[in-house]
């Protein structure tokens, strides 16, 4: 396997480890159904408690799939996946290309 495709499979490694978590995936399609929500509209939603939720968020927002704007004392969450998914998108162009005969 060329470099180029090592280096895109090793770049999508913490996508996949993000993508994972089952509460992080319930936390993805949540807000997918909705534009934004704060920490406690997603812990009334979920099973996780609120401590919990913001720990997953924090880990989202690292990875690049929320952003968060604050708004007085509360935190607004909404998807930000345009970057995943163009990293996505390179993978399975390599995959395609490199690695299907």
């Amino acid at each position: 396997m060329a470099q180029p495709a090592i280096d895109v499979f090793r770049a999508c490694i913490p996508l996949f480890q993000t993508f994972a978590d089952p509460a992080r995936q319930d936390i993805i399609l949540l807000l997918a159904e909705h534009d934004t929500l704060s920490v406690n509209e997603i812990a009334d939603q979920s099973v996780l408690t609120r401590p919990a939720v913001s720990h997953h968020l924090k880990i989202l927002k690292d990875n690049g799939l929320v952003q968060m704007e604050k708004k007085g004392t509360q935190r607004y969450y909404s998807l930000s996946l345009e970057a995943s998914v163009e990293q996505l998108k390179e993978l399975i162009h390599i995959v395609e290309e490199d690695c299907i005969l």
